[in-house]
């Protein structure tokens, strides 16, 4: 005679949280034995963060809370050290590419609007990734040489160079001062930057710069925002290029502020002369922010 069994409430959680953990522990288990047999890893963890950044949004501004304004251009110099993170690593790698690089591919896949400099820089002419390919490609002759007699040219070749990230060396910014009065601060906005390509000669020496195209900042965010830039202090938090702008983690110099002869600074000043006068800007905007606050 079968005798029934009785299981009490109390029996019965312990039974169905027993079985709960177990079944967690085995899920745990495969997901590690799948994790080893995945495909090789470029480290130790995927990288999930910056893929999926978006960019801090503006504070609003209202024209009536602005009560003073300013516009200055600047120039970011890749050769200096401190901002050697935008212009290397001069080959894309896996997850890093030089800033030029980004603007580049952003501009042919059209998350990005390039706008022609030629007239202003006020974001009015609109540039297609295959005009600025075809502006800045540059076709070069070459002579070929008869291998027996090195002195006699066979014939010649058009050669065609493409466009190389690392003839960009300077990046203009155009950028807004404001002291805002709802919320009692001085703030500054980029609006918009302008990469500068480097003009080379027929024997490789470089004579002139030439602005390349302009971009407006606020569309641009969102792609710097997912685009991670080298961090020297810890490899573990890798910034973005629109973090590098956010906190101003830059070197730059002015070479404009606006004026009633809408000049630059090299206009009316030369040599030791422009380097003083571009500080005198800097300075006055520290003055003024200070002035602001003193009692």
């Amino acid at each position: 005679m079968l005798r029934s069994i009785k299981i009490s409430g109390g029996n019965m959680k312990n039974i169905v949280s027993f079985l709960l953990i177990m079944a967690f522990l085995a899920s745990l288990g495969a997901g590690l034995h799948a994790q080893i047999l995945d495909s090789p890893r470029d480290g130790v963890y995927d990288k999930m963060h910056t893929p999926e950044r978006k960019p801090i949004p503006y504070t609003p501004v209202r024209e009536s809370d602005v009560v003073w304004q300013k516009r200055i251009w600047r120039i970011i110099d890749l050769r200096q050290k401190v901002n050697h993170p935008f212009y290397y690593p001069e080959t894309p790698q896996k997850d890093w590419r030089n800033f030029m690089t980004v603007v580049m591919e952003a501009i042919r896949e059209g998350t990005i609007t390039a706008y022609d400099p030629t007239s202003d820089d006020q974001f009015l002419v609109p540039m297609t990734y295959q005009e600025i390919e075809a502006k800045f490609t540059r076709m070069d002759t070459v002579p070929i040489y008869d291998p027996n007699n090195p002195q006699r040219i066979l014939r010649t070749e058009i050669v065609k160079e493409e466009f190389n990230s690392s003839d960009v060396e300077r990046i203009k910014i155009k950028e807004d001062w404001f002291f805002d009065k709802q919320r009692s601060v001085m703030d500054v906005r980029i609006i918009g930057i302008c990469p500068v390509i480097n003009k080379y000669d027929a024997l490789g020496n470089r004579y002139a710069f030439e602005n390349m195209f302009w971009i407006y900042f606020p569309e641009a965010r969102p792609v710097f925002a997912k685009t991670e830039i080298f961090n020297r202090q810890n490899g573990a938090e890798r910034r973005t290029y629109d973090d590098i702008f956010w906190k101003r983690m830059f070197g730059s110099y002015i070479y404009k502020e606006e004026n009633v002869y809408d000049r630059d600074i090299a206009e009316y000043a030369q040599g030791m002369d422009a380097l003083l006068e571009a500080e005198r800007v800097k300075e006055d905007l520290f003055i003024f922010e200070h002035e602001l606050w003193e009692f």
